[in-house]
C-alpha cells in the first residue's frame, strides 16, 4: 500500500476513535448527572444512523472536490 494511503487511513481511524470516546464520556456525563443508565430508543438511534451518513456524505463530497 502506498505510504499516503496508509497515512490516510491512520488518521482516520485515530480521528474516529478519539470522536467515539468523546461521544461515549459526554452520554456518560449525561447519564451521571441523570442518575440513569444511558438509554438509546429507536428514534435516537436513527437521528445518530442519520447523523453518521450525513458527515461521511460531507466526507466524500470533499474528498470528491465537488
Amino acid at each position: 500500500m502506498e505510504s499516503w494511503k496508509s497515512k490516510t487511513l491512520m488518521i482516520g481511524a485515530v480521528a474516529g476513535a478519539i470522536t467515539g470516546i468523546v461521544a461515549a464520556l459526554l452520554v456518560i456525563q449525561k447519564a451521571e448527572q441523570e442518575q440513569t443508565q444511558p438509554k438509546l430508543n429507536a428514534g435516537q438511534g436513527v437521528k445518530v444512523g442519520l447523523g453518521v451518513l450525513g458527515v461521511l456524505k460531507m466526507l466524500a463530497e470533499l474528498g470528491s472536490g465537488k
